[in-house]
């Protein structure tokens, strides 16, 4: 016997739901991963250079800490 499932009756609104997440999702992501790194700058911009020095770093090195592209 075969049965039929009638209970969904609007397909895709799901999927349009979940893009509409996942944009808001994405855009809170930016916004924070923003902020961190404004927060980071602003924390080590403070520093003496020899405070940075203590810690390994340079007045250079501050943007990429803060952008999270430092290689060491």
């Amino acid at each position: 016997m075969a049965t039929f499932d009638t209970t969904r009756t609007h397909y895709g609104s799901a999927t349009l739901a979940s893009r509409f997440f996942n944009l808001f999702s994405s855009a809170l992501a930016g916004v924070v991963a923003w902020n961190d790194a404004r927060v980071t700058r602003n924390a080590l911009s403070g520093l003496t250079d020899r405070e940075l020095d203590d810690i390994g770093l340079s007045r250079s090195d501050i943007e990429s800490v803060a952008d999270n592209t430092l290689i060491r």
